[in-house]
């Protein structure tokens, strides 16, 4: 039991899984038994804790909320054991609307409910479309203290939620979130919290949920800031874990006891964890036991499979090579090279027959037509169709391996090598699946299953990317060189720039319209490509929600 003076916080950077109500109250009930061993007085839980996030419509399903609301009254009537209070995010169904809420529990109670302010409608969060917004918030009081309880987004707008909750006595402000990961995001958290703690002068504790859901990844990384300004710790990013820290109230108001810095990882280090952190929980959360792709000697799906290996061990992955006639033998060898440096499961799996049994079918159809993208297509999906099959068989879940540049411009099959359920480079344009491989043969980041020392073979990186659908086929006989499409695409996509901006920067114009228009029309594949990994501001999916129908071009 908390004294006025003094206050054991518990932060559960943890995993909660979307729609798993009895499992995420399980989850807390352990956290909280922790907590209580350890002398905490309160535990805090990140937004929507108990619902999973981001849980979409669920929350228009009535029965789902009530569970959810039925799940908080149990774990408040635990409370009455004496331990720890708790701090704990769930939706909230009232005669005034469906919230995205936070309950404070303790003595066997709901103490009080806070509801979100400020609802983010932009990039991948639109939660204005399922709740309502809440009403300006007080303090709540536990045991002494006058906690202020902004919500995640709360401390991003310009609504005031933190200068409202200082006016009216805040003593400390504890802040749930559901903050996905982007490349420096970290310090844009810190920014953000900052000018919340510069314009309240309250201490301020910031949760993040440490797992992913879809194509989202929510990386941890909880931190605080004393009211003095000072960074007064900071905990791992792509860990899950229960933290504490030790406040005491002074003369001029709260202040931490504790100091910790983990080391953060940056650059290729943090989007590789969040690389594998997004395909892990997607193949666990969705209870597949294994996982297969094909191998084709290329950098994409080498990767793919380092990938996949980190993120589950070499036993979950089985890797395939399906050669034709225009697969080379260097293909061949490296693909053999790299499954042998991982570990997994190999098979070669010929697809001459097949794809001459579909030639053969459509000849009548074909007579007297050339050669075309058509025959190429074929032997893409074909594999496509027998990497399905060892799925439908085995349950082993399929990666698909196209990167962001490939996804950008069209260059990809439909029902080829688009097949599949999840795709951890999908946000990584072709220049940065080239860095991170050359990274990740030099390093073992934490947390990875996979092997150290190289894993990908040198002579897969340093050779010219080709599909291997033609004779003497590269990917630059149909695309810019990748360091140039990727300038380019990234400014497209990333800034939503212009075509005037891309000249005035030095680009050839035609070469720029050609990849504004083939961005375009390849809108269409992209709605039915798998799910993957959100890395960048800006992802295929949730972020970027463009009509298929569109005759808009700035070059025209």
């Amino acid at each position: 039991m908390t004294t006025q003076g003094r206050l054991r916080l518990a932060i559960a950077q943890l995993n909660p899984v979307v729609g798993d109500v009895s499992g995420n109250l399980a989850l807390a009930r352990r956290a909280r038994a922790e907590a209580a061993a350890a002398g905490a007085d309160l535990v805090l839980f990140t937004e929507l804790f108990l619902a999973g996030y981001p849980p979409e419509d669920l929350v228009l399903k009535p029965g789902f909320v009530s569970a959810c609301m039925a799940a908080v009254e149990t774990l408040a009537g635990e409370t009455a054991d004496g331990g720890p209070g708790v701090i704990i995010g769930a939706p909230q169904r009232t005669k005034d609307g469906l919230f995205n809420a936070v309950a404070v529990l303790d003595a066997g109670e709901v103490i009080a409910w806070r509801a979100k302010v400020d609802l983010p409608n932009y990039g991948e969060f639109d939660e204005k479309r399922v709740f309502q917004a809440g009403r300006m918030p007080g303090p709540v009081s536990f045991r002494g203290i006058r906690l202020g309880i902004p919500v995640c987004e709360d401390i991003w707008g310009d609504l005031g939620v933190c200068e409202t909750l200082a006016e009216s006595g805040a003593e400390i402000l504890l802040v749930p979130n559901g903050s996905p990961f982007y490349r420096a995001k970290m310090d844009v958290r810190h920014q953000v919290a900052l000018r919340q703690v510069i314009e309240t002068d309250l201490p301020l504790v910031y949760a993040n949920y440490a797992g992913a859901q879809d194509e989202l990844v929510f990386d941890g990384g909880s931190f605080a800031f004393d009211a003095d300004r000072q960074l007064v710790f900071q905990l791992p990013q792509f860990e899950t874990g229960l933290f504490y820290s030790d406040w005491l109230r002074e003369p001029d108001g709260w202040t931490c006891a504790t100091r910790s810095f983990a080391e953060l990882p940056d650059g290729e280090e943090a989007v590789w964890r969040a690389c594998v952190v997004g395909l892990r929980d997607y193949v666990d959360k969705n209870r597949f036991k294994s996982v297969v792709l094909g191998l084709s000697g290329g950098i994409d799906s080498a990767i793919v499979a380092a990938m996949a290996v980190d993120a589950l061990g070499a036993d979950r992955v089985h890797c395939v090579m399906l050669p034709y006639r225009y697969t080379a033998t260097e293909s061949l060898e490296d693909a053999q090279g790299c499954a042998a440096a991982l570990g997994v499961r190999y098979d070669v799996v010929p697809i001459a027959e097949p794809v001459e049994g579909f030639l053969s079918a459509l000849a009548p159809l074909l007579k007297g037509t050339s050669a075309d993208v058509t025959e190429e297509n074929l032997q893409s999906r074909t594999r496509g169709t027998i990497l399905m099959a060892i799925s439908n068989k085995f349950g082993a879940m399929v990666l698909t391996t196209g990167n962001k540049s490939e996804m950008s411009v069209g260059y990809a099959t439909l029902y080829g090598d688009m097949n599949g359920g999840f795709n951890p480079i999908k946000d990584l344009y072709k220049t940065e699946v080239f860095r991170l491989a050359r990274w990740r043969n030099e390093n073992r980041p934490a947390g990875s299953l996979g092997p150290d020392g190289v894993v990908i073979p040198p002579r897969i990186i340093e050779k010219p990317p080709s599909a291997e659908l033609r004779p003497d086929q590269k990917d630059e006989d149909s695309l810019p060189p990748y360091d140039v499409l990727d300038a380019i695409l990234e400014h497209l996509v990333e800034n939503e720039g212009g075509i005037d901006d891309l000249t005035a920067r030095g680009f050839d114009r035609d070469t720029v319209r050609h990849v504004e228009r083939l961005l375009y029309i390849a809108e269409y594949k992209r709605r039915q490509s798998a799910p993957g990994t959100k890395i960048t501001r800006k992802n295929f999916g949730r972020d970027r929600r463009y009509p298929i129908v569109n005759r808009f071009r700035l070059g025209a």
